[in-house]
Parts: C-alpha cells; sequence; structure tokens
C-alpha cells in the first residue's frame, strides 16, 4: 500500500493504534520575510497561473516558502521534494517535501527524517492528513529513536495546518494558518524547523 491508499486520519490511527488529539503547540516564532520575497508572491498570486494544477500548487506556493524558512536552517538539514520514503510495503511512496537531517556523508544521502508535508489535493484535508499521517509512522519507524518527534504539514497552498507524532500520540494544531496573513504563517513554519533544529542539537549531544 502507498500512503495515498489510506484516505482519512481515522484509519490510520486505528491500524496503526495511535491516540488522537487536538491542541495549539504551535509558538509562533517570528521570522524576518525579505522584501524581495513579498513582492515576488504578490507578483505570482496577483498575475500568475498558481492553482491551476498540484504541481503548480507545490511550485508556486508551497515550495517557495519552505526553501524561504529553510535556507536559515541548512546547515542541519536538507530540504527534499518527492523522494522516496519506504518502511515497508504498507508504508512507502512519494511526498511532496521530506525536511532531514543533511548526512555527514554529504547532501546526495537521505538521513532522518522530521517534517513531511503532503499537498491537500482538491481541497482535501482530511485524506491529506490521511496520507501525512502514515508518512510521519513512517518517519519514525525509520528514525529508530522512538523520542524524535515527527512534524506533519498538509496544505492546499492557501490553508496550511500542522501536526505532531510524539510516540503514539498525534496531535493536529487547533489553529489554522493561511498565506493571506504571511507573517503569521511563517513564524508557524519556522516554530517547526527549529524544533528539528533542537532535536538533532539534543541527539548529537547524547
Amino acid at each position: 500500500m502507498s500512503f495515498s491508499s489510506y484516505k482519512s486520519i481515522g484509519a490510520v490511527v486505528k491500524e496503526f493504534q495511535i491516540t488522537y488529539t487536538e491542541f495549539d503547540f504551535i509558538v509562533e516564532t517570528e521570522f524576518s520575510i525579505s522584501d524581495y520575497f513579498r513582492e515576488d508572491l504578490q507578483t505570482v498570486m496577483r498575475d500568475g497561473v498558481v492553482d491551476n494544477s498540484e504541481f503548480a500548487i507545490c511550485e508556486n506556493l508551497i515550495y517557495p516558502l519552505l526553501k524561504e524558512v529553510w535556507k536559515c536552517y541548512r546547515s542541519k538539514f536538507i530540504l527534499w521534494s518527492h523522494q522516496s520514503l519506504t518502511y515497508d510495503q504498507n508504508l512507502s511512496g512519494f511526498p511532496e517535501y521530506i525536511l532531514a537531517k543533511r548526512s555527514p556523508l554529504g547532501k546526495v544521502v537521505f538521513d532522518k527524517p522530521y517534517l513531511l508535508l503532503v499537498e491537500a489535493k482538491q481541497d482535501k484535508f482530511d485524506e491529506g492528513w490521511g496520507q501525512c499521517l502514515a508518512e510521519m509512522v513512517a518517519a519514525q519507524q525509520l528514525n529508530e529513536e522512538g523520542d524524535i518527534i515527527v512534524f506533519g504539514i498538509v496544505s492546499n497552498g492557501g490553508i496550511w495546518q500542522f501536526g505532531k507524532l510524539e510516540a503514539n500520540v498525534f496531535t493536529r494544531n487547533s489553529i489554522f494558518y493561511t498565506i493571506q496573513d504571511l507573517d503569521k504563517l511563517f513564524a508557524a513554519v519556522n516554530y517547526i524547523f527549529q524544533q528539528c533544529e533542537l532535536q538533532v542539537g539534543e541527539l548529537v549531544a547524547a
């Protein structure tokens, strides 16, 4: 089964015996957005066609924002696009984006995944979360260290939803973020990246 075979959070929760909760765990962490990025995004959204396909949404809205934050964390992480992720025959596929630890062997080596992003195809967020949570379970298993918190994002480009998998508890952030409130959205994504960075630091210290 591929990740996309999971059509709801409930299906994943039941199969893998995960506890589902909702809580506002995000602590918005200010991020300085360049004037160039703001102007470029406004131009693309005003004059370009940004949502005519899944690829257009990823390329025009999701990836540019992730990349802008990733650049501040690139010494620790690689941002992978459509990279194969396989744990077993029931947990495999190609997440839209993965934030993974930078391998000491170089950027061509895929290392531990900390964050998965899934596009909510046709705005079906429940299906998106079913797929994303399955990917988070796979990432958790691949990481082997059970205490690593794996984060997830489901987005249709305009709306961004956040979750985390800690041990066998999945928490979805109650508050959604939108690309119209760019400062808050960046602050939320920055918080997730920061939490990933803190975990990498703790593992190195250990």
